[in-house]
């Protein structure tokens, strides 16, 4: 299964078709007479009628933002109607459809307005879309629910309400339960929350490790969603327990070799880091764990073609993996210049071809007395 990253919930994508314009622009005035009266009527029925009436309000309200061109400033003008906070208060309601209906037109009240992100916030949201994260409620509404906390989460104002809010546990838990829309929509608002600025820096239970882990294992190495679980992968990798989950979960280490050799930038740095981050806090215990996966081939490339951090990184790995920390390093430009070999002819070749390059430059390198690269 490939796994595509989807950071904005298809229930909040505005559909708008272009349509031709054939009314005067003296008409202009009277269309936006009109549509206010409407938002007017809709928002007093959401927030004066009984709950049959606000759930066709609020379906109404998703509608109307979904199916205009305008629906930036309809977004605005309902907001200034007051909508937001019954909305609001209808997440706690035991009617499911209440709940969905609800959920459904903040997820478009919303969407690229973060002034209605953080009056969402403010008017009390969390809390009941918390509750909506439990596995006890539905599959749909716990899916909205969390798409509703991904978006939120965008907004930097809203980011420490919703890290001390009790949500990261049970975003974890989603990434080993939910459906796939919800396990991607969780992975990304995690990173939303872990990438906040503010102050203490927040830290994820290791018992995300796993659930990550399989989700590398299943999505394109070098997409933007792979990036984003590899960042998440990397800051568990500064923990020892962290550390521990990452190398307990089924091919953990190989997935991460995998990525440095198939990832893009991003993933490939964080790959390595992490690498390091293991090889540094027990060099006896991972060096041959890693090697074991074929890591130098990827590592040597990502020395010529990686970031200037990944680049150094995979250089300081390289030289954790040799046979003996106490061997005098080989100066660095010899080492350069086979490095720089290997890479200008692994281009496109099986990995026996490159195995057997591998072979050939660590023979001549131990022919000038030294070791850049362990011989397996």
């Amino acid at each position: 299964m490939s796994i595509h990253l989807n950071i904005q919930p298809a229930e909040t994508k505005i559909h708008s078709r272009r349509l031709p314009n054939r009314r005067k622009k003296i008409n202009k005035p009277m269309e936006s007479e009109e549509k206010q009266t409407v938002i007017d009527d809709v928002s007093n029925r959401l927030i004066n009628g009984d709950m049959s009436t606000k759930i066709q309000a609020a379906g109404e309200i998703r509608s109307m933002i979904r199916n205009r061109r305008c629906s930036k400033k309809i977004r605005v003008k309902f907001a200034c109607a007051g909508v937001i906070p019954p909305l609001v208060v209808m997440l706690s309601s035991s009617d499911h459809d209440a709940c969905e209906v609800s959920l459904l037109a903040l997820l478009n009240l919303a969407a690229r307005n973060d002034r209605n992100k953080e009056q969402i916030v403010v008017c009390g949201a969390i809390p009941p879309l918390v509750k909506l994260l439990n596995f006890q409620t539905s599959d749909n509404l716990r899916e909205l629910a969390t798409a509703a906390i991904l978006t939120l989460s965008a907004t930097p104002k809203n980011k420490p309400t919703i890290a001390s809010s009790g949500a990261i546990p049970l975003l974890i838990q989603i990434l080993s339960c939910g459906t796939i829309q919800g396990r991607v929509d969780a992975v990304t608002a995690l990173h939303n929350l872990t990438t906040t600025k503010e102050e203490p820096a927040i830290v994820l239970d290791a018992a995300a490790a796993s659930p990550l882990i399989n989700l590398l294992k299943e999505c394109k190495k070098y997409s933007k969603f792979a990036e984003i679980i590899t960042g998440l992968i990397n800051i568990l990798s500064k923990s020892h327990e962290g550390r521990l989950t990452i190398t307990k979960a089924e091919n953990g280490i190989l997935t991460l070799v995998e990525t440095v050799e198939d990832g893009s930038l991003v993933s490939k740095e964080h790959a390595v880091d992490v690498l390091l981050d293991l090889c540094r806090s027990s060099r006896s215990k991972y060096r041959v764990l890693i090697l074991n996966e074929g890591a130098i081939p990827g590592l040597l490339r990502l020395t010529v073609y990686g970031t200037y951090e990944a680049q150094n990184k995979a250089r300081l790995l390289l030289e954790l993996l040799r046979d003996s920390p106490s061997e005098k390093r080989l100066r660095s430009s010899v080492c350069d210049k086979i490095v720089r070999e290997i890479a200008a002819r692994v281009d496109g070749s099986s990995v026996e071809t490159i195995k057997i390059l591998l072979q050939d430059m660590v023979q001549r390198g131990m022919s000038m007395g030294s070791s850049c690269i362990p011989s397996k």
